[in-house]
């Protein structure tokens, strides 16, 4: 079973970090960079481009830092008896820089992971070596698309710049039709070809980013729910609150409360 020993989602260092593990951490260290990095492997240093991830054997040596504030990163710590073969398997590099090749897919797996380690429950620890081995295959997956441009399709690149961009700017009033026509397709070819290569809908993602924002925001800022709705590209604070409570279970007010309720408890 693979076991998350750690988690962080989107943490903000406005001040800089530097980490520096000379004999390793111990387990496996993934780390993925939002903002550019000083790197220093086996005594080799580089520069890294954000939107980049590492995965540190458990005695590399390396330290980091950042290369521009605030430094931005998505990191989990994990280990398991099977852990090498199955990455070996997968052929996945380790100490290795990788391009992600869908950075969305990268946050919004860890984002998960962080929520589910929170959460506790009997399954806790079975859903998070489900989720461990499915995160590190999408990963090789992707990975081997992108480096054999031969079966890679040729929208997948298009279409993940846009999804990253939905993503990355949830505040943005965005329509479908626009959309396709930014990409010189109408609108039903552009959505048949994005439920395709993400199996969902484009609403659904534009949904999935305002409310992930949401959330966020819920979880680590004292605005208020008026303020996050618009922050989140709705145009009044009641279609927000009916559609956060409809997707997320709960209403605003409810998550910010039961998030503060467990956190206190921890």
């Amino acid at each position: 079973m693979l076991e998350l020993i750690t988690c962080g989602y989107h943490l903000v260092h406005n001040d800089g970090i530097m980490i520096n593990r000379p004999n390793g951490s111990g387990d496996y260290a993934f780390v993925f960079f939002k903002s550019s990095a000083e790197v220093n492997l086996h005594g080799t240093s580089f520069t890294v481009d954000k939107n980049s991830f590492i995965l540190f054997q458990p005695v590399s040596s390396y330290y980091y830092r950042e290369h521009e504030n605030p430094f931005i990163n998505d990191w989990f710590h994990c280990k398991g008896d099977d852990i090498q073969e199955f990455l070996l398997q997968l052929n996945l590099p380790l100490d290795t820089l990788i391009k992600a090749p869908d950075p969305l897919l990268i946050s919004k797996y860890i984002m998960d992971l962080q929520s589910t380690f929170r959460l506790g429950g009997s399954l806790r620890d079975r859903i998070i070596d489900c989720d461990l081995r499915s995160f590190f295959m999408k990963l090789s997956d992707l990975r081997e698309r992108t480096t054999h441009p031969d079966k890679l399709n040729r929208y997948y690149i298009q279409f993940s710049e846009l999804r990253n961009e939905l993503y990355s700017s949830p505040n943005k009033n965005v329509s479908v039709p626009d959309l396709a026509s930014n990409l010189n397709m109408s609108k039903s070819y552009f959505q048949h070809i994005y439920k395709d290569l993400f199996g969902c809908s484009v609403i659904t993602d534009i949904i999935n980013a305002r409310l992930d924002y949401a959330k966020y925001l819920l979880d680590h800022s004292g605005l208020t729910v008026t303020d996050i709705s618009k922050m989140c590209g709705y145009e009044n604070d009641t279609h927000f609150m009916r559609q956060f409570k409809k997707f997320v279970g709960v209403s605003p007010r409810q998550y910010k409360f039961r998030n503060q309720a467990r956190n206190d408890n921890d």
